[in-house]
């Protein structure tokens, strides 16, 4: 009933009728893998793991799962997998169903994501089961007294890939041993941007060799630090490209409007002359990785939300300093990088302004901050390969 009145919900039960339709295209499969992401957050994280797989392992089908629409209907054209659907309720029911048809050799599961019945129906079967980029914390359900179930279900894992020594040291507690820090696969993914093609050629039109913010992922509490920077502090050959979390037409004029500088929308940027603008709007998906490549800072948005901020790892790889709103704890990279003074953190409008001032006019405190930034990426690659190398173990 929900769904007759909410979109995302609608989506969340329609895409779950045709998920054991789509199914039916591996059934008679050989050999077949299975990779399942909350969403799109999640997604990212597995796919280095999912192409390195396909890339040792080219006859396995690969079936992709999601639970949430904000990852399904972005990525339900995914080239690499064989089928992209939504995963079943967790009813013993589906799945029965669902291994049925699918008959999966491995199932991988991207950091979180625990569902009882799938994991009880794998463990039966004996089919090996693991986890990729798993983070624990002392606050989850499993870990309390009421937790019981669900930690007997976490037990069903034949391993466990973390990201860090708390989230390993907290699983030997409860008497779960077969765990390795791996790291996080997303350093594996953002690392292998640097080897496309980033370039953007209105990007560069626009920026016409000027100091350029990006400012990405924002939100409405990040625009009103933004515009009022914007429009009382910065200086004229700054340029700014804002990428608003949330395409919205209204939303997105509004923020046109409130700005006092020259400005242009993505969508009618045709046959303008595009230095002659100070701020750009980016009104569509898909282009943020590869416009902070053009970026002398990077503001990543969220930072002022109950969620926390968004990815910081894309402008990081591109060496260029980072700045945030203040509430992050929940993201270990951030966490980390805030630690090594690289990623910078704003509370309002007071500190967001020196703190953009600082970086705008220290050029040496600037290459700095970008370089520890792209040394961190660095450090922390690996994951992948050292998953695969279990995969290899599990398949022979």
């Amino acid at each position: 009933m929900v769904a007759l009145f909410h979109k995302k919900i609608n989506l969340f039960v329609a895409g779950r009728k045709q998920t054991f339709e789509k199914l039916t295209a591996v059934k008679n499969a050989q050999n077949t893998i299975w990779f399942h992401a909350a969403s799109l957050g999640e997604f990212e994280q597995g796919r280095p793991v999912m192409e390195a797989f396909k890339e040792q392992y080219p006859t396995y089908k690969i079936v992709l799962t999601f639970f949430s629409p904000s990852g399904y209907e972005v990525r339900k054209d995914y080239g690499l997998a064989d089928v992209v659907c939504y995963l079943p309720v967790d009813s013993e029911k589906n799945v029965q169903q669902f291994l049925d048809l699918v008959k999966p050799k491995m199932a991988i599961f991207i950091k979180y994501e625990f569902w009882p019945n799938f994991l009880n129906g794998l463990k039966l079967r004996e089919i090996p089961t693991i986890l990729i980029s798993g983070i624990f914390r002392p606050n989850q359900i499993f870990f309390k007294k009421h937790g019981g179930f669900m930690l007997k279900a976490l037990k069903t894992f034949d391993h466990f890939f973390v990201q860090d020594q708390s989230s390993k040291e907290l699983l030997n507690t409860f008497n779960i041993n077969n765990a390795s820090i791996s790291g996080d696969t997303r350093f594996d993914r953002v690392h292998a941007i640097l080897d496309q093609k980033n370039d953007l050629d209105f990007i560069d039109a626009f920026k016409n060799k000027h100091y350029t913010v990006v400012a990405g992922s924002t939100w409405k509490e990040d625009e009103k630090l933004l515009v009022d920077y914007i429009n009382s502090e910065a200086s004229e050959n700054t340029k700014f490209i804002i990428a608003p979390h949330n395409i919205v037409a209204k939303d997105i004029e509004a923020l046109k409007k409130s700005l006092q500088k020259t400005c242009v929308l993505y969508s009618s940027k045709s046959g303008k002359n595009l230095a002659d603008y100070q701020v750009l709007i980016i009104d569509t998906i898909g282009l943020l990785t590869k416009i902070y490549s053009a970026a002398d800072v990077a503001y990543v948005g969220g930072g002022f939300g109950k969620s926390g901020v968004h990815n910081i790892l894309e402008p990081a790889t591109f060496g260029i300093p980072i700045i945030i709103g203040p509430v992050y704890e929940k993201y270990k990279e951030v966490v980390d990088l805030v630690a090594l003074k690289s990623c910078l953190v704003v509370s309002d409008k007071e500190t967001f302004s020196s703190t953009f001032t600082q970086v705008r006019t220290d050029e040496t405190y600037r290459s700095q901050l970008g370089k520890t930034n792209h040394e961190f990426i660095q450090n922390n690659l690996g994951a992948t390969k050292m998953i695969m190398e279990y995969i290899n173990t599990q398949l022979k």
